[in-house]
């Protein structure tokens, strides 16, 4: 994979490098077992973010992978989006699903952290400006998966003079997005005076493309699948 094809003619593609940390569960989907983990992927300001992906079993055998703590592993795939259920309630859950295990040969320009997608408005953009003044934008995309008819959901950070120009945009637009995949940890208040930290997952984005205005979006909802 190369930042100028393969990135290129697909509307939902990275890769992320790290370092397992936390491999978990399997379930099986229609006869095949996947397996969830965790990676511990750097940024260059030295933070890091912990991120989940969901890799076959297939794949981890046919590539030779342990699957152990403090595996380095280069995983090329998609971001998707599924609803489970917790405490009684749906939520939107985030994955980096994994369709290639990487070499050092087909990595791009060996960046740790790299999602590009192109999608549909599917909210209207939220944008605000911090204490510190600095202009934020969220925006929820939906991302078409043709091959299954179906869309994934992802939230979408953006900053400065992208978040100006986010904010604009009317729900339906599609648009081009590279960036990267964030952690980020809150406390949400589950009742009064009781609060339960959290980790929520979005792309935090360093560029945009306006692509079309004010198209249709597909409301199915996304689902983890192969």
């Amino acid at each position: 994979m190369n930042s100028t094809t393969e990135l290129r003619c697909s509307n939902n593609r990275g890769q992320l490098i790290g370092t397992l940390i936390e491999p978990t569960s399997s379930f099986v989907i229609e006869g095949d077992r996947f397996i969830e983990g965790k990676l511990k992927v750097e940024r260059l300001s030295e933070t890091v973010d912990i991120l989940p992906f969901t890799i076959s079993e297939r794949l981890v055998k046919a590539n030779g992978l342990t699957l152990e703590e403090g595996e380095r592993l280069a995983l090329g795939g998609e971001l998707r989006s599924y609803n489970r259920m917790v405490d009684g309630k749906s939520r939107l859950i985030l994955s980096f699903f994994v369709k290639d295990v990487l070499r050092e040969n087909n990595l791009v320009d060996e960046n740790t952290n790299l999602l590009k997608l192109t999608g549909y408005i599917c909210k209207p953009p939220n944008y605000r400006v911090t204490p510190f003044n600095r202009e934020i934008c969220d925006v929820l995309l939906a991302v078409n998966r043709p091959s299954f008819n179906k869309s994934d959901y992802i939230p979408c950070i953006l900053w400065g003079r992208n978040a100006l120009l986010m904010q604009e945009q009317k729900v339906g637009t599609k648009v081009n997005l590279l960036g990267r995949i964030q952690s980020r940890v809150y406390k949400k208040e589950i009742e009064e005076g009781v609060y339960e930290e959290r980790t929520a997952y979005e792309v935090s984005a360093q560029r945009l493309q306006i692509l079309e205005k004010e198209s249709e979006v597909s409301s199915t909802e996304g689902e983890l699948g192969a």
